[in-house]
């Protein structure tokens, strides 16, 4: 019997040894599976947060990338719009002056014309003052030579008028040319400023640039018109045409009477 109950005891106390050891192993694997899980949850939250700095960097990438796209394309647009309005300010100075140089040569011509037949007037009467004389010596030959002196007179004129109207029709159709064109520049700087993309904008502005070269050319072949008129006016035997005063400042882009 006290064998039996001894290894009564015995069993009893190894159950329970055992037992203690499987709590010790339970305990041990819970403290290892919570150091687990908290080394695991500590580097899902390193790994979100380098996600997220990584995607707030990228974030900030593409807006500084956008905003200087867009500050590239904003001061492309502000430079077109300064470029044509430079560009319209500068034809209109020209037209004006083109249009005051075309009306003092006018008047200067008007003048001209005015002159001439008053000297032809004086010439007329002088003439037949002097007839008058003549005639009580020798009239058949004064009568002829004042014939002679009236027909070379009018013939001058006439070549004269005709050389006027030619050059007046030539330089009208130039100056109604070059109005075309101008609204033409000007309707394709508007195009320019109002492009809705790049490739639109570079349409416009070679549109723009040929528009300018032709108007340049039209300016051009008006300026080498008015430099014939200015050295024919006196093709009737009067005064050369004089030469304009210039008031420019030296150096002005926009002065027409600059060499």
């Amino acid at each position: 019997m006290p064998e039996q109950k001894e290894s009564s005891v015995l069993f009893s106390l190894k159950e329970l040894m055992n037992l203690e050891e499987d709590r010790i192993k339970q305990e041990e694997d819970e403290r290892k599976r919570q150091a687990d899980a908290a080394i695991r949850a500590q580097q899902d939250r390193e790994r979100q947060a380098r996600e997220e700095e990584e995607a707030r960097l990228n974030a900030e990438e593409n807006r500084r990338r956008a905003e200087v796209q867009r500050t590239r394309e904003e001061q492309a647009r502000l430079e077109a719009i300064r470029q044509a309005e430079i560009e319209k300010a500068r034809l209109d100075a020209e037209n004006a002056a083109r249009a005051e140089q075309m009306r003092q040569q006018h008047e200067h011509e008007r003048k001209i014309t005015a002159l001439t037949q008053d000297k032809h007037k004086k010439r007329l009467t002088m003439g037949i003052s002097i007839t008058g004389i003549v005639l009580f010596v020798v009239a058949v030959g004064g009568g002829l030579y004042i014939k002679h002196q009236s027909d070379e007179q009018a013939a001058a004129d006439a070549q004269h008028a005709a050389e006027l109207a030619q050059q007046k029709q030539a330089m009208d159709k130039l100056m109604a040319q070059l109005n075309e064109q101008t609204a033409s520049v000007q309707s394709l700087s508007a195009a320019v400023q109002n492009a809705k993309d790049d490739a639109q904008r570079a349409a416009a502005v070679a549109q723009l640039a040929e528009a300018q070269r032709q108007a340049d050319a039209t300016r051009g072949a008006l300026n080498r018109a008015q430099s014939r008129g200015g050295g024919g006016g006196g093709g009737g035997g009067g005064s050369p045409t004089p030469r304009k005063t210039c008031n420019c400042q030296p150096g002005d882009p926009l002065c027409s009477c600059i060499p």
